[in-house]
């Protein structure tokens, strides 16, 4: 059982915080002078503390004061942990865009070194008054990287200054706002790299402070913020997928001290069949995560802070335009991994900034593609060595910022969108001064280009070298379409007007084969967010749709994806579903057809031995891959379902090489196929 301390009036308008010590409210999270601010310092006072009989001295540092007061409270109590609540522990404005390093308009990153070295003076007093409680963090509601570059957040020397905490969860903030883009890229940003192989996944029930129980009513009973935050997942240094090792649930009471059974009744079920399922292989993207380097940018080359304060951003905002990217590993690791020749990302298609010239990251990503990986870049590419950018065939020339008109030759939704964009360099990590080097390399595609008066550039370059075994490499340059007009978070471009620049990531990924795309009648309605995990040698795919009238388009490599239980109408190859607000399926089938209307059904197994039986019908002269769980022992495959094995036909059963997995592959099927395994 845990305390909590909450820096804010959230809790309990502190007598002690508004009246007796003012002086350490130093944030105006919630109006002015309304948070506390970690690395405060007390001024004197003659009142009487469990760790201060006498008062407290003047100058004291408040981690001291509260690590000493939190020692007497959580042992006389009987608590076992300290909850540190809303941000507390992780710099001044916890909740906004704007902290002491960036104030709306500039980077100071000449106050870096001194912000750092406040922030971890606050942690090392603290646990020199409270040495020996387990502390538990809810973190900012933002990133690691757009903490760092706003609030000169070093979580890197927090993480490895050995404060036994377990790290920041999932933001509900975000989640309660729609925002699952902010959520999911804090939520991956900060479990890159860790104290140790400890971290939580949490859950926002009930609320004993605010009216609300957000299960029955900001979620409306839906599950899309515990499938689609519990497919996310981490690889650590060792290769190995790495889950939560901790559940918090917020909380078990309501409001008015109410515990109504419907509310466990129904998440419990939907946390065992997450976890159930629970990614056990690396997704089809993986955010290669440049921890360290933002890291060691922000206190050694702070010019570059808008580059970090931008590729957060920008990532939200490509998750929120429904890109599937939900498993993470730091380019430490991945660079570690790759030079071990370790194969836990052949199946992926990575995605990561440009690299640094003459990096062990630099030379494992053009390895990787070499062998037939697919990549995925993003960002300013002025720091990328001569090699590297002739690998993916960019050169540098003059930035441009401002309006641009766009000209893509990207397949997109089937909508019409704006054909302006707007690039802030501020907003954006810089200007954009990237053209195709070689316009001669045949290898090489200009997938999307802007113009501004009589000047181009390239935005979206697609390179797929005949050496490189399959491996592709797309470069996108990345507009951040928003902007800080005040208030907690940036305002995002309208697209009815502009072109919203984190879409061409989506569009980028289908070049690599991977179609995610939407039919909707307005560029205004608001994207559905997908995550695709993998568990058992199958797909799980799992999403929220703000607005259920938008159609999905999806298509893999390998066929289109066929959800176990649904019915599909297959358009050009491409699978269809209309989604209810939340959703999490199955994918064992995968069907390459251009038309026509294609189910996949959960049958009964009946047979002895046999543990599943799914049955595929609406198949014309189909080509259809199957994934199935477990060994091959007593996998078959039949034209019909039949129960009387004396008259059963049995399909012969070939592996399949061309795609990655453990998958059958079945040619020229005609109405029905059973698979049993």
């Amino acid at each position: 059982m845990g305390a909590t301390f909450d820096p804010g009036p959230e809790f309990a308008i502190s007598t002690f915080k508004y009246k007796r010590h003012p002086e350490i409210c130093m944030a105006n999270t919630m109006g002015t002078k309304s948070f506390v601010v970690c690395y405060a310092t007390l001024n004197a006072d003659d009142h009487h503390y469990a760790a201060y009989p006498d008062g407290i001295p003047q100058g004291t540092l408040f981690g001291t004061f509260l690590g000493k007061q939190s020692t007497a409270f959580l042992r006389d109590l009987g608590f076992d942990y300290l909850w540190l609540s809303n941000g507390f522990g992780f710099g001044m404005e916890t909740w906004n865009t704007i902290g002491v390093i960036f104030d709306g308009k500039e980077f100071h990153g000449e106050k870096m070194r001194d912000i750092q070295s406040k922030i971890l003076l606050f942690w090392t007093s603290f646990r020199e008054g409270c040495p020996d409680f387990r502390v538990e963090t809810r973190g900012t509601n933002l990133s690691a990287g757009i903490d760092l570059a706003r609030d000169g957040v070093d979580l890197k020397s927090i993480y490895e200054g050995n404060f036994n905490i377990l790290p920041p969860p999932n933001s509900p903030w975000a989640a309660l706002d729609g925002d699952f883009g902010l959520e999911l890229t804090g939520f991956m940003s900060r479990m890159a790299e860790l104290p140790d192989d400890r971290y939580i996944f949490r859950f926002y029930t009930h609320d004993p402070w605010w009216a609300n129980s957000p299960w029955l009513d900001r979620y409306g009973r839906e599950s899309h913020d515990i499938y689609m935050p519990m497919a996310v997942t981490r690889i650590n240094s060792k290769g190995e997928v790495k889950l939560p090792t901790h559940l918090n649930f917020l909380s078990i009471d309501d409001s008015y001290g109410n515990m109504p059974d419907q509310v466990p009744d129904e998440v419990i079920p939907h946390i065992l069949q997450a976890r159930r399922n629970a990614p056990d292989a690396a997704g089809q993207v993986v955010w290669v995560y440049p921890f360290d380097e933002y890291h060691h940018y922000a206190f050694n080359d702070p010019s570059r802070l808008e580059e970090i304060f931008y590729g957060d951003w920008f990532v939200r905002q490509a998750i929120n335009d429904g890109f599937p990217m939900n498993t993470v590993v730091s380019t430490t690791s991945f660079a570690s991994l790759m030079q071990q020749g370790s194969k836990v990302f052949d199946a992926s298609v990575l995605v990561t900034v440009v690299p640094d010239a003459g990096s062990k990251v630099e030379k494992q990503l053009m390895n990787f593609v070499r062998k037939g990986g697919k990549l995925i870049l993003y960002g300013p590419a002025g720091h990328g060595s001569r090699e590297f950018l002739d690998f993916i065939n960019v050169k540098l020339t003059d930035p441009l910022t401002g309006t641009f008109k766009l000209k893509s030759n990207l397949r997109q939704d089937q909508v019409k969108l704006a054909t302006k964009i707007r690039h802030d360099a501020n907003m954006s990590g810089g200007g954009i001064e990237t053209l195709i080097s070689n316009k001669k390399d045949k290898a090489t595609r200009a997938l999307a280009t802007v113009s501004q008066e009589s000047k181009k550039r390239d935005v979206v370059v697609l390179r797929e070298n005949k050496d490189w075994n399959g491996g592709a490499v797309c470069y996108v340059r990345g507009t951040n379409s928003a902007t800080y007009t005040g208030g907690m978070l940036l305002s995002n471009d309208d697209p009815g007007e502009w072109f919203i620049g984190g879409s061409m990531m989506r569009y980028g990924l289908a070049e690599m084969g991977y179609t995610v795309l939407f039919n909707k009648k307005e560029a205004g309605l608001i994207n559905p967010i997908n995550c695709i995990s993998k568990h058992g040698n199958g797909y799980y795919f799992s999403g929220y749709v703000p607005n259920q009238t938008i159609e999905q388009y999806f298509r893999f490599p390998q066929g289109a994806p066929v959800f176990t239980g649904t019915e599909t109408l297959l358009v050009n190859g491409s699978s269809t579903y209309r989604m209810p607000k939340s959703w999490n399926k199955e994918c064992r089938v995968f069907v390459e057809q251009e038309d026509g209307i294609v189910a996949c059904r959960e049958m009964a197994p009946v047979e002895f031995k046999v543990k599943r039986k799914i049955g595929i019908t609406g198949l014309k002269n189909a080509t259809v891959r199957v994934y199935p769980e477990g060994g091959d022992e007593y996998y078959k495959a039949m034209p019909q379902n039949n129960h009387y094995p004396a008259k059963e036909i049995i399909l012969e059963s070939k592996k399949g090489s061309g795609f990655d997995g453990n998958y059958y592959e079945y040619t020229n099927i005609n109405g029905e196929l059973v698979i049993t395994w």
